[in-house]
């Protein structure tokens, strides 16, 4: 168990630090397009490499597989990728990636509004912490008084992100989710590949450049999705849920002590906040050790 719950970590600290490439790649030189192709694209290619070692069987799709990959590699992901890092080039590292984990509320709502979902007091009380700890991090933004385009891009990333959720929810039975995110990373790499006029524009990048590239597909691509599914594997999905919450404090810290971005107060509580909230729901989950 102490294994899965490592793995939880290191994928929602791996996630985390998705901004934190992002600032880097805009201070090479880099576009949106170019950060987003080397993140998918790169994990693509290095995913496959491991299917094909570690697990071939993960790569067998059903065309109804490829179908739903289609939609969400054309649409969902590659318009919430856009605005989460458009966002990151116009405000501070760590904010898109507070704003969105405003997720939990908005991906609730929406389920109990499409599919009926029940809202236990418990919830509720998820819901409640959750919100007020994404309304510090919006009042921190406004007095730190930061672009607003920056904060609509970020607030744009959550809503996408949100439907793009709750769709995961619907055409996610009868499939592997490791194989359907694989081939949704692979869409979504082609995506941002044509967009970027193809992968000849790595030849211009310095070598910091290209570690940046590399760093986006290996450590937010690779990384971050395998760890996260062979924590699922060994503790089950709420467990691991659960662990890689640290994924907006990892990106907090990241922010500061790679890119000297300060750390307000707000900014912390409004963190504190968001994690307890997102956990509340899961404590006696937590506290039995229980897997599915």
């Amino acid at each position: 168990m102490v294994r899965g719950l490592i793995y939880s970590i290191i994928s929602g600290i791996a996630f985390g630090f998705l901004p934190i490439f992002g600032k880097l790649g805009y201070a090479c030189g880099m576009d949106v397009t170019l950060i987003l192709q080397s993140r998918f694209l790169i994990a693509a290619i290095i995913l496959l490499l491991w299917f094909l070692v570690a697990d071939r069987g993960a790569l067998r799709a059903r065309p109804a597989t490829l179908a739903k990959a289609a939609v969400l590699g054309l649409v969902f992901y590659p318009l919430q990728s856009w605005l989460f890092i458009s966002a990151v080039e116009r405000i501070p590292a760590s904010t898109p990636t507070l704003i969105l984990y405003f997720y939990p509320v908005s991906v609730t709502l929406l389920c109990a509004l499409l599919f009926g979902s029940r809202i236990t007091r418990s919830t509720a009380l998820s819901l409640l912490l959750v919100t007020v700890g994404c309304c510090l991090v919006f009042y921190d933004a406004f007095l730190a008084r930061l672009d607003g385009t920056g904060l609509l891009y970020a607030v744009g990333s959550l809503l996408v992100f949100t439907f793009y959720l709750a769709t995961v929810q619907f055409l996610m039975k009868n499939e592997n989710p490791l194989t359907l995110t694989f081939y949704v990373i692979c869409v979504a790499g082609l995506v941002w590949t044509v967009a970027a006029g193809g992968p000849g524009r790595y030849l211009a990048l310095s070598g910091e450049g290209l570690a940046v590239a590399l760093g986006l597909g290996l450590v937010t691509g690779v990384i971050a999705v395998a760890f996260l599914y062979k924590a699922i594997e060994i503790i089950g999905s709420p467990m691991a849920s659960i662990f890689s919450t640290i994924e907006p404090a990892a990106a907090v810290l990241a922010a500061w002590l790679i890119l000297g971005e300060p750390i307000s107060g707000l900014n912390v509580t409004g963190m504190l906040l968001i994690i307890v909230g997102i956990v509340w729901p899961n404590l006696r989950l937590l506290r039995s050790g229980a897997t599915i």
